[in-house]
């Protein structure tokens, strides 16, 4: 009797361990088949995306920083575009390799957008501007613009705001939404510019002998382009001289210095021709008090020219 239970015990124990090991055996068979060949086939798609992303972000660089179309700033946008499509795709298909739906979370994550989108109203509306500033190309990095009251280099065009350097190198952040929506100047699109000096000469000057003066000045100055060719001419007659325009067409990096140098070399030669700019001057007469003194009395209305006054014989 007691082997009898003793082989029905070792039979059972037997029968247990061949039923742990083969519960065992068959949860591996699973992992392996399902859940194993997910998380295999996910990691080989996660090389395998990571590997195609650099290959397409090498190429996107080459093409977009080559196209004469695109300049840097543009160039960059692309860049940053394709990498974000392409990171996202490849999350897509990772979730999808490991068997999880993706109909969730995309709709979790268009919920997410739109609110975040309901918040950053103003700033995705400076992003759009950006973009439209970055394509279209009102100005580029390096012009000399004017937007609004401010005036300087363009530094840098970002997707949210434009940096502006003046000239007394102090830097200007404008947001891209204030951009478009205002006037702008771009003061280096085109090749050449137009400097004009205006230069007032007293009435009783010989025009024609002025006129040609300054022509002389302008033209031969160093940085004077000869097509269009520069020109004086007779702008106004002011209350106290006459006023002369000089124009002269230079390329655009070299218009302030065309502009400071052509106001002292036309001073300077007019002043050796004997011609003197006018100046105001504010006349007094002196009349005799109740005492017999001398009061001083500003007369009224008597702001007048050196010139006007020796043409007029009033004197000093």
């Amino acid at each position: 009797m007691y082997q009898i239970l003793a082989s029905a015990a070792e039979t059972a124990g037997e029968t247990a361990e061949s039923g742990f090991w083969d519960t065992v055996r068959g949860i591996g068979l699973e992992f392996m088949q399902n859940t194993g060949l997910a998380v295999v086939r996910t990691i080989a798609f996660l090389i395998l995306g990571l590997i195609v992303i650099k290959i397409v972000q090498s190429i996107t660089r080459s093409v977009s920083l080559k196209s004469s179309k695109l300049d840097n700033s543009a160039a960059t946008f692309v860049i940053s575009v394709v990498t974000v499509i392409l990171y996202v795709a490849l999350i897509i298909v990772l979730i999808t390799s490991l068997g999880f739906s993706t109909a969730g979370i995309i709709a979790g994550f268009s919920a997410v957008a739109l609110a975040v989108a309901l918040a950053l109203k103003d700033s995705l509306g400076s992003l759009a501007n950006g973009v439209i500033i970055i394509f279209t190309k009102p100005f580029k990095k390096g012009d000399y613009v004017q937007i609004n009251e401010y005036d300087g280099l363009v530094q840098d065009i970002r997707l949210f705001n434009t940096k502006i350097l003046t000239y007394s190198n102090e830097e200007i952040i404008i947001p891209n939404s204030e951009i478009l929506s205002t006037k702008i100047i771009n003061y280096s699109a085109m090749p050449l510019r137009r400097v004009v000096v205006n230069v007032p000469i007293p009435y009783d000057c010989d025009t024609a002998q002025t006129r040609k003066i300054i022509l002389g000045c302008v033209a031969s100055y160093k940085h004077t382009v000869r097509t269009p060719a520069p020109s004086v001419i007779l702008k106004e007659y002011a209350d106290s001289a006459l006023i002369f325009s000089a124009r002269a067409w230079v390329r655009n990096e070299n218009y302030w210095d065309t502009l400071y140098d052509l106001n002292d070399l036309i001073f300077n030669e007019l002043k050796k021709n004997g011609i003197s700019i006018p100046f105001n001057r504010l006349d007094v007469q002196l009349l005799p008090g109740s005492d017999g003194t001398s009061e001083k009395i500003q007369t009224v209305g008597t702001r007048r020219t050196k010139a006007e006054s020796a043409r007029k014989g009033e004197g000093k």
